[in-house]
């Protein structure tokens, strides 16, 4: 059996680069690993730092609260059960979760109730709870039941030492934003956005700096909006330190005080210059935008940035009420955009790849073998295709294929868009394509870790490249290793088919992902191939 390796660029040249840019090069997203300069595409990466001062507080509350305790009611059961029913109950709170203008008076209440039921569920779950843990810690003494004062006293020094320590951590983030505002993108209706941003401007201590406005380029907004954007005053200190580009251009409001002019970014490299000159961490959305907006904002979680949709509409429009205590930052309504969490497959879905591909590639060696030999006798050298694909995260690999037909040239093998009815295939080749026998060495590339049996169709750089700024989801598709088979193609978009499906398919195939949602993909891939839908 031979091969011919065909691994080229778009332009023909081989490529020497390990992991594929799917955009424009600007700089590496916050967060990417190493090597990945210039990629765009993938989840904002999760700050989880700033929960870390309040929960210190929760839990050094806890723990010295529980150990204040008299001896005979200090127990290390006593302990666990408090300390597991305060963290899940503040974090089924969301008492954890990132504000922009962090106060413990909004939390008190919440936090208050919940130490308090904390302690009744220690109380009661820890008589029953140390006899079974006796056994493994024999020096454990029986739990003695806390009278109620007792229970009263404890729960009442957890509360004002877990009030303290967050006040303590909130006081030091406000000084801190304070001192240096975290800045931010308002993304809108162009004179909406700047009134937001006036507004947000004039409240320095919010915690919030507006460093610049996302919208279309010929939106300039009305008269009205453009006049409250400049003629808003500064209290000293308090104005940006520039726009995107670094520079400072300011100029005197109507009022008299000296008003930064914020630009306007409309294309996709004035936002990337925006978000990494001005260290963009957070962007306000906001509400009722337009659907051109909700792209510029993918784009922007895509550069690591953190999502807030802010209620610019004021009192006169009724908004529903949730069950998550409200968040406002200078007096705008505003709630977290959170995004799903990254998926992360489980051991179960590669030892299910390496199981599957080793026992297949044992079972069709002879069919590979018997293939290998009719391509060679009817096609001459060249039985194996070697082409580059783009994997998990933007990764290179060399994906195996019997090859079905000859490009005129390395050209034509990366940029080409082949379908399943190529009239130059041989009948022996087109069997093969249409009963998707020619994916049979792709096995190799499973059992090597190349890519999964299920998962998103790698494709080319060349049309990854082109469908990325087609198709603003597209990235996302490489969140997950490539595989196979997916859940697009059991849903028949295969070969010329719509790829804006193709990408719904993917990502909803990502979000929902379950070691059971692969096996019912593989079961359902096997009707497909029967009925030879090709690929």
């Amino acid at each position: 059996m031979s091969a011919e390796r065909t691994v080229t660029s778009a332009s023909g040249h081989p490529r020497q680069d390990e992991r594929h840019r799917t955009g424009p090069l600007v700089v590496a997203p916050r967060g990417a690993p190493a090597g990945s300069a210039g990629r765009r595409g993938g989840p904002p990466v999760h700050r989880g730092h700033r929960a870390l001062a309040p929960l210190t507080a929760d839990v050094f509350a806890a723990v010295t609260a529980a150990l204040l305790l008299p001896d005979p009611y200090r127990s290390p059961a006593l302990l666990a059960l408090l300390l597991t029913g305060v963290l899940a109950l503040n974090t089924q709170g969301r008492l954890y979760e990132d504000t922009l203008a962090p106060s413990l008076l909004d939390e008190l209440p919440a936090l208050a109730w919940r130490i308090a039921l904390a302690w009744c569920a220690a109380a009661v779950l820890a008589p029953a709870v140390t006899p079974a843990l006796a056994p493994g810690l024999p020096l454990m003494t029986p739990f003695t039941p806390m009278p109620p004062a007792t229970l009263l006293t404890a729960a009442a020094l957890h509360g004002v030492l877990g009030a303290g320590g967050r006040a303590l951590a909130h006081w030091h983030r406000r000084a801190a934003a304070a001192r240096r505002p975290r800045p931010v993108l308002v993304l809108g209706h162009g004179g909406q956005a700047r009134s937001v941003a006036a507004a947000l401007l004039r409240r320095p201590r919010c915690g919030v700096r507006p460093v610049g406005v996302v919208g279309d380029a010929g939106d300039a907004g009305d008269a009205e909006h453009e006049q409250q954007a400049d003629a808003y005053a500064y209290e000293r200190g308090a104005g940006p330190d520039g726009g995107p580009g670094g520079a400072s251009e300011q100029h005197v409001g109507a009022h008299g005080g000296a008003a930064p002019e914020l630009p306007l970014l409309s294309s996709e490299d004035e936002l990337h210059r925006a978000v990494i000159q001005n260290d963009v961490r957070a962007v306000l959305l906001l509400s009722g935008r337009a659907p051109a907006d909700d792209t510029r904002a993918a784009a922007l979680r895509s550069l690591g940035c953190e999502l807030w949709e802010v209620d610019p509409r004021g009192p006169a429009v009724p908004v529903p009420r949730d069950r998550a205590r409200p968040l406002f930052v200078a007096g705008f309504r505003c709630r977290p955009l959170v995004a799903a969490d990254r998926p992360r497959p489980s051991a179960g879905k590669r030892a299910l790849d390496v199981a599957v591909s080793g026992t297949l590639l044992l079972l069709t060696g002879p069919l590979l073998l018997a293939c290998a030999l009719v391509l060679r006798a009817t096609e001459g050298p060249g039985v194996v295709f070697r082409q580059e694909r783009v994997g998990k995260d933007g990764r290179l690999f060399t994906l195996l294929k019997f090859r079905t037909h000859r490009p005129a040239d390395p050209q034509e093998s990366a940029t080409r868009w082949s379908v399943a009815d190529e009239h130059r295939m041989s009948p022996f080749c087109r069997f093969l394509r249409g009963t998707s026998l020619d994916e049979l060495p792709q096995l190799w590339n499973v059992l090597r870790g190349d890519m999964s049996l299920v998962g998103p169709r790698p494709e080319r750089p060349f049309f990854v490249d082109r469908f990325s700024l087609r198709h603003p989801q597209y990235a996302y598709r490489h969140r997950m290793p490539t595989g196979i088979t997916g859940l697009a193609q059991i849903h028949g978009l295969r070969g010329d088919t719509s790829i804006e499906d193709r990408c719904r398919y993917d990502n909803a195939y990502i979000d929902s992902w379950s070691l059971w949602q692969d096996l019912c993909i593989l079961l359902r891939t096997v009707g497909c191939l029967l009925r030879r839908t090709g690929s």
